[in-house]
């Protein structure tokens, strides 16, 4: 009961001065909205980079070429990977789908529209390696890869740029001069990581012989039967390469393997140390807001120094003075706490509005805008409470 007459008595106190106690408020209201808006919005780029990724396959493994040895010193990479080695490692327990690739940038001409894409050259397994679907026409087939068949797989923006609304399936179109027919359109995927939107995919053997003159792959996408199993089967992967490429005991690969759960993990680090920095640096306007209370309550003990003794004449212990004081510092920083979280929930929205990304309100950040701006009260307010407390009381009666 002393407890909830104190925090009436707070209150009262606040609301007598309500311009002073809003402005004292506004520091605290700025500082908890910047630190919920900024992990709000970390959060959601890293959600939305997350989905990206995922979208790319979380059971993929990727064979890249290494880096050429120069003694101590690697530079360069190395065309060590071709098709011999993909056929290999489709052959490994645990492996369901493997599918070489290589890219590269041409132009691509159809009538009087020339634009310049990225040109992939993969086999028949890529589309389902990525998940890709047509939206008119079908993929190739291995038919197409074996007869080295000028066909193209357009990207939905391709099209689009190339054909306006018209369908395209069986048009000629030229890529780095030479006539393809379109065999499908690709269904739009939007912007995200590696989005095929904006690329040509043709059989892989034509990509080699016929437009850029290579023997070699640039990389080999290898799925998994299980994804539990996936660092099991980058093993055999290692050891398959090392063999094939005859590579001694000891001796450097010449090729690297990644996964998407590596790239998962150094995005979420990545995302988390921004993420971590903004909300420091948002953290230090609750420092400035904190001062402000701080200020503002010894400005109060001064001017009812004649009230706290007068409450102390009548019996008020120096503990009640100091719980007074110190719930209405706390009473000033969380009640700037709930609208600060208002105030950055409502930011990280129009923020995430106008850039065109997302936005997600972890619960933790709730929770710690809340606890942060309780302490802040407590910290800040315990000074002037402890000062207020300690005043002697007869020098308080007499004070003008």
């Amino acid at each position: 009961m002393l407890l909830w007459e104190t925090i009436r008595t707070a209150l009262r106190a606040l609301s007598s001065n309500l311009v002073r106690t809003t402005l004292t408020m506004l520091g605290v209201i700025i500082g908890v909205g910047a630190v919920v808006a900024m992990l709000a919005l970390g959060e959601g780029a890293r959600t939305d980079i997350e989905s990206n990724i995922r979208t790319l396959g979380s059971d993929l493994l990727t064979v890249r070429p290494g880096q050429q040895s120069h003694g101590p010193v690697r530079s360069g990479t190395v065309d060590t990977l071709d098709v011999a080695d993909a056929n290999a490692l489709a052959l490994l327990p645990g492996v369901s789908n493997v599918a070489p690739t290589s890219m590269g940038a041409a132009q691509v001409k159809y009538a009087s529209q020339n634009l310049s894409a990225t040109i992939v050259g993969s086999t028949s397994n890529y589309f389902a390696i990525r998940n890709l679907e047509t939206q008119a026409g079908q993929p190739f087939t291995h038919l197409h890869e074996q007869g080295r068949r000028r066909v193209a797989i357009l990207g939905a923006k391709v099209a689009r740029d190339l054909f306006g609304y018209d369908n395209p399936v069986g048009a000629r179109i030229q890529i780095k001069g030479i006539g393809f027919r379109v065999e499908g359109v690709l269904a739009e995927k939007g912007e995200s990581l590696g989005s095929p939107d904006d690329q040509v995919i043709v059989p892989l053997s034509t990509h080699q012989s016929v437009l850029f003159g290579q023997t070699y792959v640039q990389s080999i996408l290898v799925q998994v039967a299980d994804e539990d199993s996936i660092e099991s089967i980058r093993g055999s992967l290692e050891r398959t390469l090392r063999a094939r490429h005859r590579i001694a005991a000891g001796g450097l690969d010449d090729f690297n393997i990644g996964s998407m759960q590596d790239m998962l993990s150094t995005i979420n680090q990545v995302t988390g140390t921004l993420t971590a920095l903004l909300g420091g640096v948002a953290a230090v306007s609750l420092i400035v807001g904190g001062i402000g209370i701080m200020n503002i309550m010894l400005v109060s003990v001064r001017e009812r120094t004649r009230e706290v003794g007068v409450r102390m004449a009548v019996g008020a212990r120096r503990r009640d003075i100091l719980l007074q004081f110190l719930i209405e510092a706390m009473v000033v920083s969380v009640m700037g706490g709930i609208l600060g979280i208002g105030l950055g929930i409502g930011g990280a929205a129009f923020l995430s509005k106008m850039g065109g990304f997302g936005f997600l309100i972890p619960p933790y950040a709730v929770v710690l805008a809340l606890i942060t701006s309780l302490a802040t009260g407590i910290f800040f307010g315990v000074w002037p409470a402890r000062h207020a407390a300690h005043l002697d009381p007869v020098e308080a009666l007499r004070f003008e």
